[in-house]
């Protein structure tokens, strides 16, 4: 028996037809369950926001539902990014909230820092301290520093007005703003080393 080219076009055409009519007779049991679950961001609220891993400033939507943080995506109406997220701004959302593995319920992430730390000379832990402790300890360590170490002279006679025991690096969230006024402020202290992270 010989088929022609026709033929077989034919008889693949009509198996094709007839399984995908087949299929489309049966009824479906897909649209007979009911949801188990509610959409992630179902009854939230969207804030917008801006990453904090760079000084590129990219717009994020964040979700929240009473008070809790349940979703973080790209902003598609911010400026800069237009929805996109480099990989340290998509996984934003874990400084906050992680899947517990156990359960695979959202739950608050254990290693979240809420508060300055200091760990004190000899110490072998950290100490949670509140911002204005912390303000006024290192305005405290830095005038000490400053006034033990500041040089006005060099040892040629020249007024130098410096010290080297301070320094300050600058970490790549600060804007160009930002690091024009630390950098005047540092130069005011007569700081001699300074430098930014701005190379991300």
């Amino acid at each position: 028996m010989t088929i022609s080219r026709r033929d077989l076009f034919k008889a693949g055409a009509l198996t094709f037809g007839g399984s995908l009519a087949f299929q489309l007779s049966q009824q479906s049991d897909a649209h007979a369950f009911e949801a188990t679950k509610h959409w992630k961001l179902q009854d939230t609220k969207e804030s917008t926001s801006v990453c904090c891993y760079c000084a590129g400033g990219c717009g994020l939507i964040a979700s929240t539902r009473n008070g809790e943080l349940v979703g973080l995506e790209g902003d598609p109406d911010h400026f800069v990014s237009e929805g996109g997220l480099c990989p340290k701004g998509a996984t934003e959302f874990q400084t906050e909230r992680i899947v517990d593995p156990k359960t695979g319920v959202l739950m608050d992430n254990p290693g979240r820092i809420t508060s300055p730390r200091v760990r004190r000379p000899g110490a072998n832990k950290w100490e949670d301290i509140t911002w204005e402790q912390a303000f006024k300890e290192i305005a405290r360590h830095v005038k000490e520093t400053r006034d033990a170490t500041f040089e006005l002279k060099d040892k040629n006679g020249t007024t130098v007005n410096r010290t080297a025991a301070i320094g300050s690096l600058g970490g790549s969230s600060m804007t160009i703003e930002e690091d024009y006024f630390i950098m005047k402020f540092m130069r005011s202290l007569g700081l001699i080393t300074m430098d930014n992270q701005a190379r991300v």
